[in-house]
Formats: C-alpha cells, structure tokens, sequence
C-alpha cells in the first residue's frame, strides 16, 4: 500500500479523539486522527509524524495523519489501511495459495467483517484488527474497551461450527516487535473471547509490517501469547540459566530418542541420584529397543527391581515391540507417533519430543506445574486434568523453536534444585525471581495449590523368611493386580501371632525347628500402605514337604534371578 502527498510535522496538541495541531511547513494546522484510540504513548507534543494532504476542498481539515516516530521505530496510525493492507498480501497469494476471491466488508450473523475469501472450496471469514499500542517491544489490542471486537469474536466461533473458517489477523503497523499479547489491563473479556475463539478453531495471527512514511507492507509473523506474557519474558532468562546450571547426568550425555524414554520413565516418582545406577544397568544389558522388545519378562521386572511401578515397564516392553512392528525398529518421531506407544502420555511424549528431537512441544511434570504456578501468581489446583491442560497450552504457546529443549528442561531443572517444594523456594538463586508474580505477591510458599490425595487403605500384612540351610522360600504373584507378575516372600492377610505363624506352617505341610521375629516394616504404594511384621522361620525340608506353589532357591540364585519388590527390602537382610 502506498501514498502520496505526504509530509512531515511536529505534533503540537490533540483537543479531542478525531483531531490534533500540528507545525507543518512553519504553520498550525489541523490534523484528521484516523485512529482514535488513545495512543498517548505515541502522540506526545515534540515527535515527528507523517500527514497527507486530503484531495478534499471541502473538508475543514485538510491533513490525514498517518505515522508517527517513536525513537528508532516508525509507526503507521491510520486505522482505515490494515485491512486493504491484508487484502493486497492475500490477493498476492499468501495464507490461501494462488487467486482466491476476496471480498470485504462482509455480513455474517449480526457481524459486519473485514474479509471474506474463497479459495479452493473454502469459506474463509476474516476479522482485522490494526495495532499500534508498543511497550518494550509487546504490542496489544486493545488500547480502550471494545465491545464490538469481542462479539465479532464470539461470532466467529459460530461461524466455525457452521463449516466456515476464521481467522482473526492482527496487523502490526510497525516493525521490530517480539510478540503480541491481548490488552488484558484494558479489556480482559476480549482477552477471554479471543483464548476461546482459538479453543474453538479460530485461527489467531499477527504479522507485522514495513513502514515508511509513503508505504505500508504485511511483512512477517509476529509470535501471538494468549496465556501468560510472564512465561513468555521468562523463556530467555531461563534457557541461559538452564544452560549455565544444568546438573552433569548420564541421560544428558548421548542423547536419543530411546535414551530419553528410558531416563523421564525411571524419574516418575524415583529420586534422580537413585535412578543413574538403573539407568546405566539398564542400557547395558538392554541397549536398543529391539532388545527390550525381545527380553524375557523375568529378566526385565529384575532390571527393574527397586525402582517400583512394575507396570511401567512391562508398558515400556509393549510400546518397544511397537516399534518394532510398526515403525520397524526406529522410534518414531513425531509427537503424535510418540504419544500413541503403550504407557506414554502428554509428558513423556512431550520430553522426548523436545529432548530428543527438538519438537516445540510443551513437558509438563510436578515441577513444571509448580514453577509456573508460581510465576503467574496461579491459584488454581495443579491436581485438576484442566489446570495442567492450560499450563501446557501456555507453555507451547511460549517455546522457542530453536531451544524447545533447554526450555523444557530449564523449566524442570528450576523446579527440581531451585524453585522447590516442601519448603522456601530458593528465590536469590531464580533466574526469574523479578518476573515471578507468586513472589511480587509474596504468596510463593502457598503455590501451587494442590488438592490432597484421598487417604490410602490399610493392610496388615505378616512376612514369612521360610529358610532350609542355604535356600529361601518365595512365591509368583498372580498374573494381574498390585506388583503382578512378581515374586515375593510368602506373606499372610493380618498381624499374627508366634503360635498363629507355627500353625500355618503345619497345615502347609513344614515344621518350623525355630521361629524368630523379625523387624516391622511399612511399604507405601499409590492407594495401599502395608503395614508389615515378620518372622524368620526355620524349617526342615522345606521344599520336600511344602503343599503350597512355591520356589525354593538358594539366597544367590534369587538375587540373581528373581524380581522381588522393594517392599520386602527390610527382610532381604535375613536372606
């Protein structure tokens, strides 16, 4: 878009929204404001602007302002030219290819809007909104309440449901800008409207624009932040923090896709200094996924013995044979595939995606869900599946491109050595501590608001150490049902007694020689604690007699071989 007749002046004074003074060649004179938003930012008695002659005789002002000089910056105000301006960009074939039909100011459902195009069977609804408010480098819309941009808003999302496509474009009438933001200090309902609309199916874009005094070009895409502007002034300060401090682990070394899966599945609920000796265990004996596809399970559960959450990796095996089937033997490599394999969900997916290969997709654990909780001053409850729903469409909204996984895992290392729960979070250490609106409030020891789980079942439970010379006594749980699948030295429902402990033995067929009771112990699982007693039993020919299915195994052979849960760890002692 280009003009003519254009000059340059010094603003003076703006009596009201339509009209300013301005010196132009030695004179006052009067000036038509286009735009009458506010703009107090911009019209400030002393700057530059750009005017152009009205070709009408008759009009009492014969000047149309048209940009204005912030600093460096050169600013396009003339309301009326955006949406020629996203109509000139469309026609010359960007967003919807070669020759569309393009048609403005259209009626659609009680809304006047901007642009209606046509193209290859489409129906596409346009709305335009031109931008001129700029601090730091953010620009918003808008700059006064607008009750007529949220119901375009709102109607969009009708026309979405009725087979049209929508977009709302924001025009950027400036350049060297970093991203765009609703107004929510101004307008929060618009705000609120336009994060529905793209829930919805609205597409939301911003583009910012070549200025001169005499032109004006849609140029390039702006980033567009619905969520949380904290999080994304906090991305930069992060990375590099990230980057200075980041802890030496064996996971971070020789990165891949199979690696990652492997390390974020053993960090669910499992400390990491416990983790790096399962780890590299792991990797040693099973170093591809066609090995973890293919080892036996007895073998894997012992691999995993200690680390808990057996069903994770009998999950782990399921999602290897996977990929050997349908990905034939490489792990794949888009989210999507990723998030389709057995036992992983939205974090894992996430982690490998952004870890392994760099995909902007947002990793949201505990610490994740803590650390932005407190940034943004967040009370709702993190236990909620909607509240990490939104965090994740934050944070996907805010991730670089070029750095999605040092600020994925910026994000956690935060959480896990600084930001911490339990406790003060560390703030003289926080790369972000000035952005943190938890801290400015100073409710950051109350963040995040978290549900407290339902208190767990009680089970008594009473362990028996069957033990003839050099051999032990353990048994095969059933196939299905907590710690499925493993073996477990026999255990009875209940706290009993010596002579309850010698009867039951007589009536599986052993005789105890000596009896001796052995340390109480508790085991916490997800929804049960055990809380145990035991007995260290003697018996003569234990596996001769025994009318129960059990192994008998000397102490070596089940360290070796067999996968017992840490939840008898007190009594490996007397083994």
């Amino acid at each position: 878009m280009k003009y003519e007749k254009i000059e340059r002046a010094i603003f003076l004074e703006r009596p009201n929204r339509f009209i300013a003074y301005a010196e132009l060649n030695g004179k006052q004179e009067t000036i038509h404001v286009k735009n009458t938003g506010r703009c107090a930012e911009l019209l400030k008695p002393g700057v530059s602007i750009y005017v152009q002659e009205s070709d009408n005789p008759n009009r009492k002002t014969g000047w149309d302002l048209i940009a204005v000089k912030k600093g460096e910056r050169l600013i396009n105000m003339d309301s009326q030219i955006p949406n020629r301006v996203v109509q000139e960009w469309i026609e010359e074939g960007q967003l919807f290819g070669d020759k569309p039909y393009v048609k403005p100011e259209v009626t659609y459902g009680n809304s006047r809007f901007d642009l209606y195009v046509e193209a290859d069977g489409r129906k596409i609804l346009i709305e335009v909104k031109g931008v001129t408010l700029e601090e730091d480098g953010v620009v918003r819309f808008p700059d006064a309440p607008s009750l007529r941009a949220v119901k375009h808003v709102e109607e969009l999302c009708r026309a979405v449901k009725e087979g049209y496509e929508a977009y709302v474009i924001f025009v950027i009438q400036m350049k060297g800008v970093r991203y765009f933001t609703p107004n929510v200090d101004t307008h929060p309902e618009f705000g609120k409207a336009l994060k529905a609309a793209k829930a919805a199916g609205v597409k939301v874009l911003a583009y910012d624009c070549r200025v001169t005094p005499e032109s004006i070009e849609l140029d390039e895409p702006v980033p567009v932040v619905l969520g949380s502007p904290v999080l994304k002034e906090a991305v930069i300060p992060i990375i590099e923090w990230y980057r200075r401090n980041k802890r030496d682990l064996p996971w971070r070394h020789n990165v891949s896709a199979y690696h990652v899966w492997i390390s974020e599945i053993m960090l669910q609920q499992t400390r990491v200094e416990a983790v790096k000796r399962y780890y590299e265990r792991f990797l040693e004996v099973l170093p591809t996924v066609k090995d973890l596809a293919e080892v036996k399970e007895d073998k894997l559960l012992k691999l995993w013995e200690g680390l808990g959450y057996y069903n994770r990796v009998r999950n782990m095996q399921k999602a290897a044979q996977q990929i050997m089937v349908d990905y034939q033997g490489e792990f794949p490599a888009t989210y999507e595939e990723i998030r389709s394999l057995k036992g992983i969900g939205s974090y894992t997916a996430g982690a490998v995606s952004s870890f392994a290969y760099g995909l902007p997709r947002p990793a949201v654990d505990g610490n994740v869900l803590r650390v932005v909780s407190r940034l943004t001053a967040s009370r709702d409850d993190i236990m909620k599946a909607g509240v990490r729903t939104r965090i994740e469409r934050e944070i996907e909204e805010v991730i670089p491109s070029d750095a999605a996984s040092d600020f994925n895992q910026g994000l956690i290392e935060l959480g896990a050595i600084v930001c911490m729960p339990n406790g003060d979070p560390k703030c003289g250490e926080c790369p972000v501590c000035h952005l943190c609106q938890g801290k400015l409030l100073g409710i950051e020891k109350e963040l995040p608001v978290k549900t407290k789980a339902k208190a767990r079942r009680i089970e008594k439970r009473t362990v028996l150490v069957l033990k003839d010379g050099d051999s032990l006594a353990i048994k095969k749980r059933a196939p299905k049902g907590l710690l499925a699948g493993l073996y477990e030295l026999p255990n009875l429902e209940g706290h009993l007694n010596r002579k309850e402990v010698v009867e039951y033995c007589h009536s599986i067929g052993l005789s105890p020689l000596h009896i001796k009771k052995a340390e109480d112990a508790k085991h916490i699982f997800s929804h049960v604690e055990w809380h145990m007693i035991g007995y260290e039993i003697k018996v003569d020919e234990l596996e001769k007699n025994c009318s129960q299915d059990m192994i008998f195994a000397p102490r070596l052979e089940i360290e070796e071989k067999y996968p017992i849960p840490s939840a008898f760890e007190v009594y490996r002692g007397l083994f």
